[in-house]
């Protein structure tokens, strides 16, 4: 027998022994069930988790799925993932067992889920529909591939939602000149949206940029980390994808107005952020600028777009751009094909000329 009771508190507990992954003899103790049926149900599924038997309730699952991957993602990625699970897959399936979950019974959720109402009050976005069922997805996929369950019954049952299109701000360079006149009377501010409107870097790159990431001699910044605030904590981690990593060549102005933002500290260290400020900040900023300036309101990632947009209106190529921003080539020729109009009049009328010149 391995469910006991402490009858100092009247609880009960367990005391079980396993093989870990070794094959080494370990022992577990779980304490705190109000009932002996609690128990013996915690110990089942632990028996079953230690197993990988798919019988075990997806909620289980969901505990080794969390193990198994966690590891391998960045901080704010898993956040995201455990909120959709916590909030909007456990609540309707977690007690069902992963094996006997079907088609039918992931149709009744997602029929639950267009039914539901945000805190706004609003139905919940097309968009996080198809994200909440790609994560439920993505939870029998693992099972399939390393815990030998047979059928995903989310991908059987079909999608839910679809992406929007959703339009491109962008600011014109005289927009931004405009918005970038009136921030100068909060010099860190002002410095903090010229890297981001003249280099093209995401919020977290900037954020977490340190005097060690210029080279003013060579004209360079270095990218190889993005800042998060997770949990009221400070979070460096690696940038968003392994082409993030990048070294980008910025103008002289821009240089020489970083020189100026490294001297409004009083003791600036080499490792230190130099815009030690939060996601929060900027956007209120930003908030501020648009009105002052009276250009319109986009959201700050768009200053990466007005980057894009105007080194395409300069006549760069998208390889070389996506190498700037840290975009692959073909993601720059397919989100910002419709900013690429004379490069198609240009096209047409070269092969205009290729086509005539041989009949002169």
């Amino acid at each position: 027998m391995s469910v006991y009771k402490n009858e100092k508190n009247n609880t009960w507990y367990v005391m079980v022994r396993y093989n870990d992954w070794k094959g080494e003899r370990k022992q577990k103790c779980q304490r705190g069930f109000t009932t002996k049926q609690e128990a013996q149900n915690w110990e089942r599924q632990f028996q079953l988790q230690k197993k990988a038997d798919v019988n075990m309730t997806l909620e289980s699952f969901c505990k080794l799925y969390e193990k198994d991957i966690r590891p391998r993602l960045k901080e704010n990625t898993w956040l995201t993932k455990e909120s959709i699970i916590q909030s909007k897959i456990l609540p309707y399936l977690g007690q069902r067992k992963l094996s006997e979950i079907t088609a039918k019974d992931v149709i009744d959720w997602q029929n639950e889920m267009r039914s539901q109402k945000g805190k706004t009050g609003k139905e919940i976005s097309p968009t996080y529909l198809k994200t909440i069922h790609a994560q439920l997805s993505s939870i029998f996929n693992h099972a399939i591939r390393y815990y030998d369950l047979t059928v995903n019954p989310a991908r059987k049952a079909g999608t839910m939602g679809m992406e929007e299109s959703k339009e491109m701000l962008f600011w014109t360079k005289e927009e931004y000149l405009k918005f970038a006149d009136v921030m100068m009377d909060k010099p860190l501010s002002f410095y903090a949206f010229e890297m981001l409107y003249w280099c093209g870097i995401r919020e977290g790159e900037l954020l977490a940029l340190t005097p060690t990431d210029f080279d003013f001699e060579n004209r360079t910044v270095t990218i190889n980390k993005s800042y998060q605030r997770l949990k009221g904590k400070d979070v460096v981690t690696v940038p968003k994808t392994k082409k993030s990593n990048r070294l980008i060549k910025i103008p002289q102005f821009l240089a020489d107005e970083m020189k100026d933002c490294f001297k409004l500290f009083y003791s600036l260290k080499a490792n230190d952020r130099i815009f030690p400020v939060t996601k929060h900040y900027l956007h209120h900023e930003m908030d501020r600028g648009s009105k002052a300036a009276g250009v319109k309101r986009i959201p700050i990632h768009s200053l990466r777009h007005s980057h894009v947009s105007l080194l395409i209106d300069m006549g760069f190529t998208a390889l070389a751009i996506g190498d700037r921003v840290g975009h692959e080539s073909e993601k720059i020729t397919y989100r910002y094909a419709h900013l690429f109009p004379s490069r198609q009049s240009e096209m047409a009328d070269r092969l205009d000329f290729e086509r005539t010149s041989d009949e002169i």
